[in-house]
């Protein structure tokens, strides 16, 4: 009995000690790590995965300034991906340059949609992550589209 008691001590010691480990992996993710988890949950459309890696910025509502639910933004966003039409085909997330609690990185997005990319071109977007609640969240997303800011953001794509 004596030895059951300290094999299921231990295993509850060493699940603690994982769970301790990976609570910590994700506080220290990169800004590339939670932008490519972002782009893989859109990607596959779990939204309700994507929610929980972005700012409270992108989950406010612009006109009563209230931080939807996580029901309210999931619904939206599976409602706007079907609408357009939208499909992500691959990304390619470039380095991040961190300044502080702030942080951009270029990603190199292969989609299509039957509005603003309907024949599927190549799209360089440069995503500005913050630090919130202790980790990095995805805060905006901008096209870049100067052939300067291409150079410096995509050094390898001229």
């Amino acid at each position: 009995m004596a030895k059951l008691h300290s094999k299921i001590a231990l295993l509850l010691a060493t699940l603690l000690v994982a769970v301790g480990l990976g609570a910590a992996t994700a506080d220290e993710a990169t800004p590339e790590d939670v932008l490519k988890r972002y782009l893989t949950a859109i990607q596959a459309q779990k939204f309700d995965q994507a929610y929980d890696l972005v700012s409270k910025a992108m989950k406010t509502d612009r006109k009563t300034s209230q931080v939807k639910s996580k029901d309210v933004w999931v619904k939206e966003s599976q409602y706007i991906f079907s609408f357009s039409e939208a499909k992500i085909f691959d990304f390619q997330i470039g380095k991040a340059k961190i300044e502080g609690t702030k942080a951009l990185v270029p990603n190199l997005l292969s989609s299509q949609d039957k509005f603003l990319n309907q024949l599927g071109v190549e799209e360089y977007e440069l995503y500005t992550l913050v630090k919130e609640d202790g980790g990095w969240k995805v805060d905006q997303q901008q096209e870049v589209i100067e052939s300067a800011e291409i150079a410096k953001w995509f050094p390898k794509k001229k």
